[in-house]
């Protein structure tokens, strides 16, 4: 009996605290891309697109990034869970942007990142941008997927067969 006592309390300890307990946290990850893309753009310009093309691709991009970005962070305060990853999670939630995308937040931080390319006219930034994607996608989420699986296992699994990563 006691060995179960000890297994039953072992169990909730095994459950991360939070989602996003990691140095790596999304929004330096895009930040940190764009610094480089920058840096890279400026020590030797490589042009992405024509001219002509970058202000209203790029003003395009950043736009739907905002949006996509102002939709998800209402939505999840609605639900009154918090923001940031390095909070616990209160709520799966499945409404607003969400019900297309498990990760808004990241897609609007993707698009801001590529608004920002084709606005600076750089292929740098373009390139930055597919380690960050790659480091979200290989780290971060899977990490964050995990929490969301052990957290709330009954409300996670159905929503993550049923609504894609991205988009």
């Amino acid at each position: 009996m006691a060995s179960e006592d000890r297994n039953e309390k072992a169990e909730p300890a095994m459950v991360p605290q939070v989602a996003n307990p990691g140095i790596i946290r999304p929004p330096f990850v895009y930040l940190g891309a764009i610094v480089v893309g920058v840096l890279l753009h400026f020590a030797w310009p490589v042009q992405l697109v024509p001219h002509s093309a970058s202000g209203p691709l790029g003003g395009s991009a950043v736009l739907v990034a905002v949006v996509l970005f102002v939709w998800a962070v209402r939505t999840l305060r609605a639900a009154d869970t918090p923001v940031p990853g390095n909070r616990p999670t209160t709520a799966i939630v499945c409404k607003g942007p969400f019900r297309y995308s498990r990760n808004p937040l990241y897609l609007a931080f993707s698009l801001l990142q590529l608004g920002v390319a084709f606005s600076v006219n750089s292929l740098w930034l373009l390139v930055t941008l597919v380690p960050a994607v790659a480091l979200m996608s290989l780290v971060v989420i899977p990490r964050e997927e995990r929490y969301l699986e052990s957290r709330f296992p009954s409300e996670y699994l159905p929503y993550k067969a049923s609504v894609r990563r991205w988009l």
